[in-house]
């Protein structure tokens, strides 16, 4: 990085750790006559701690039809236990790099090496539309820079021409055909090759069906342009009909939040890390937009997976992430250590995170008890916790408490039984042949049995004993120290009045 390159280094855009370099142009001695197609390359080298967004800006001038942009950068030998180079990219219009992402017209992350937008259309991840003149901004996001530092190399293509039409993005129905109240199973956490993904759309809608899924959330990283890929997709099919809700994967340095089931076609802007307080704005952002706050994976293990910003404003919590590791057996523990208050708790879910094969979409999936098949009706259920998490389709369960007078609560609800009124927990599981359940309180696991033929299994209790209780169905343990592999989870039922 060469220092007459740099302009500035400063909360660019609102965006803190950012630095902005010299711009682009293409006007100059050597554009005088008109061309069909302008080519500019600009090369240089981040240091190790280099900002986490780096600007390119490029003068666009009247006229370009399409903007194409290719990039590369070194992968040098780092030693064992050294993060080496990876960097990401994307790109904001005229309209401005401001946080909020009024110019925001695409991000690839590290999945793509170039790409290319016109009003007609435009490389998965990047918005189609007009390419108006003024100043845009390339943007490289250095995930991890090696020691030896991160030589880049950006080539912008120009190419002049009519500018086209861009086709009105047709966006998935807010409601499906349904069976009236029933529990329907969804999957909030899939990926496709509009960001980092392997499957097309139709390819994932395929295998949701296959899951036997009711709705799938569509959350790519850092962009919506996967919203309006699904045309024809969602609907009547050969397994029923498919909703299909749109969102986002909110990519950050300090950890992943879906924005779920928002409006089609908002964006939410990741460009924070959780020292700059920004979070709160963006969980606002999200509500507007009719969506839920909830954040991914939070004890994963990969780089800047881990959830930083802290659980206000969150709606529920992804605490099961693709087949089950210890890194959801502690998000379960961390979870479950926050249901002792009793006060505002984050329901559980369940999600495939599912980018390629074979990587199993539905696994794992939330099952919902809501009024319809329909947006609202899936949010409110997935908002108050009358949820369950499981493997696959195969799994089906019911819980339910009920007092000495015959009053009953179920999945999410509270039981306001007197403190010690003898109260009994019954659930019946379906599909779990060879596993144990087990009944867990503020006090930790207090029964454990294996899963009769039946399905049904039972344990009492009472209020003073018990402020909750939730239930866990698990596989023989594989691994030593470490109980089995979850195969489904409920969300609690409290007792007592509040």
């Amino acid at each position: 990085m060469n220092r007459r390159d740099v302009l500035k280094l400063t909360a660019a855009g609102g965006a803190a750790n950012a630095l902005t370099l010299a711009p682009v142009t293409f006007a100059g001695p050597e554009d005088s006559a008109p061309q069909d197609t302008r080519t500019r390359t600009v090369s240089g080298r981040l240091p190790a701690g280099a900002p986490d967004y780096v600007y390119l800006p490029v003068e666009v001038p009247s006229g370009v039809r399409e903007i194409a942009v290719a990039y590369s950068y070194d992968r040098p030998e780092v030693p064992a236990g050294t993060q080496g180079n990876a960097c990401d990219i994307g790109i904001f219009d005229e309209r401005g790099t401001g946080l909020g992402g009024a110019g925001f017209r695409g991000w690839s992350g590290g999945a793509r090496s170039e790409f290319s937008i016109s009003a007609e259309q435009a490389t998965p991840g990047y918005l189609a539309g007009p390419v108006r003149p003024g100043r845009w901004h390339i943007v490289l996001g250095p995930y991890t820079v090696a020691p030896q530092g991160l030589a880049y190399q950006v080539t912008i293509t120009l190419r002049h021409g009519p500018a086209g039409h861009t086709p009105h993005p047709v966006y998935p129905p807010q409601r499906a055909r349904g069976r009236g109240r029933a529990w329907y199973r969804g999957d909030s956490h899939l990926h496709s090759v509009y960001s980092d993904g392997k499957r097309t759309p139709a390819e994932i809608a395929a295998a949701a069906r296959a899951a036997g899924l009711d709705w799938i959330v569509t959350t790519e990283h850092n962009t919506t342009s996967s919203h309006g890929a699904w045309q024809g997709l969602w609907g009547s099919g050969p397994d029923g009909e498919l909703l299909i809700l749109t969102g986002e994967e909110i990519t950050t340095r300090n950890g992943h939040v879906l924005a779920l089931a928002t409006d089609p076609g908002v964006f939410i802007d990741w460009r924070y890390r959780a020292r700059e307080h920004s979070f709160a704005r963006f969980t606002r952002a999200i509500h507007r937009a009719g969506g839920l706050v909830v954040p991914a994976h939070p004890h994963a293990t990969c780089i800047g997976c881990n959830w930083k910003f802290g659980f206000e404003g969150a709606d529920a919590v992804e605490v099961w992430n693709g087949p089950f590791t210890p890194d959801d057996e502690i998000a379960i523990a961390a979870w479950d250590n926050t249901l002792v208050s009793g006060a505002r708790w984050l329901p559980a879910m369940g999600n495939s995170d599912a980018h390629r094969e074979p990587q199993v979409v539905g696994l794992p999936q939330t099952v919902v008890l809501a009024d319809d098949l329909s947006r609202p009706a899936l949010l409110n259920a997935l908002r108050t916790g009358r949820s369950y998490l499981a493997e696959s389709a195969a799994i089906s369960l019911s819980f339910q408490l009920t007092d000495a007078h015959g009053a009953h609560a179920d999945i999410g609800g509270r039981l306001p039984a007197a403190p010690d009124s003898p109260v009994t927990a019954r659930l019946t599981v379906s599909g779990a042949a060879g596993c144990t359940a087990s009944f867990i309180t503020d006090q930790g696991t207090l029964f454990t049995a294996p899963v009769p033929a039946d399905g049904k299994v039972e344990w009492r209790t009472t209020p003073a004993y018990a402020s909750y209780v939730r239930t866990e169905v698990r596989h023989p343990a594989t691994t030593p120290g470490l109980p089995g592999p979850m195969a489904a989870l409920t969300n609690p039922v409290f007792l007592g009045r509040t």
